[in-house]
């Protein structure tokens, strides 16, 4: 994504969020399932690092925070709208000498964007997937900046194929007024390619509805090459077709 791009995500992250923010958490938790479960699941060691890429209002921060007292926890985020909810959450919890927050954009996630050079043990999507422009480019970057035992845990929107035809056409429209944009081929290809992991790796909501993912570096390059063959193969079928 370019410098104006990103800008203009920025922009569009504000836009969208500058009065949201206020009731986000109130009206999200009807919708966002999961989140609790995959923070449950992290097991981090003492002294782990963790990075939630789109912390939002910094509600998953203060869990994780007290969940795991000794970790080091930071939270990212291209909504400076947002940001600044996520940094009065931490003040009434107390915890906002524990967790640094920076703006900026998942496709170019580094620890250098706090300052430091030790790679994350832990990088959480927690529904910002379907948010993120260039959503394969942040997959690699997390997997760049991962330590060679860290994982990427993921929850986001399924293909939400098991809530019938209407409730699935109903529910992405009201997504699309979100800017949320479900990423079916990421669940899809995640299926396809780890048939024999795929208990111990992947969960699937009911209804399709979301998914909860935890996997390698080496996972996420095979996951994020795959998807682009595929398309590519959809995009020449198209054209040999036409």
């Amino acid at each position: 994504m370019s410098s104006s791009d990103s800008r203009g995500h920025a922009a569009l992250m504000d836009s969208v969020y500058r009065r949201q923010r206020y009731i986000y958490d109130l009206t999200r938790k009807y919708y966002l399932f999961g989140r609790d479960r995959m923070i449950r699941d992290l097991s981090l060691a003492p002294d782990a690092s963790v990075v939630e890429v789109g912390c939002g209002t910094g509600r998953n921060l203060v869990q994780i925070a007290r969940l795991y007292p000794q970790a080091k926890i930071y939270g990212l985020d291209a909504s400076s709208e947002m940001l600044k909810t996520a940094t009065q959450s931490l003040k009434r919890a107390g915890l906002e000498s524990r967790v640094a927050l920076a703006q900026g954009y998942a496709e170019a996630l580094s620890p250098s964007m706090f300052g430091h050079s030790r790679p994350f043990d832990a990088i959480l999507f927690p529904y910002s997937l379907s948010m993120i422009p260039d959503w394969k480019q942040a997959l690699r970057a997390a997997a760049g900046a991962l330590s060679p035992s860290g994982r990427v845990h993921v929850v986001d929107f399924g293909d939400l194929t098991g809530l019938g035809r209407i409730g699935e056409h109903t529910l992405r429209a009201w997504l699309a007024l979100f800017h949320v944009s479900p990423r079916t081929e990421l669940l899809q290809t995640f299926e396809s390619n780890t048939q024999n992991e795929r208990s111990r790796n992947l969960k699937i909501l009911p209804g399709r509805y979301a998914f909860i993912l935890n996997c390698t570096a080496k996972d996420l390059y095979r996951l994020t090459d795959a998807v682009a063959d595929e398309s590519q193969g959809v995009g020449k079928s198209s054209e040999s077709s036409g």
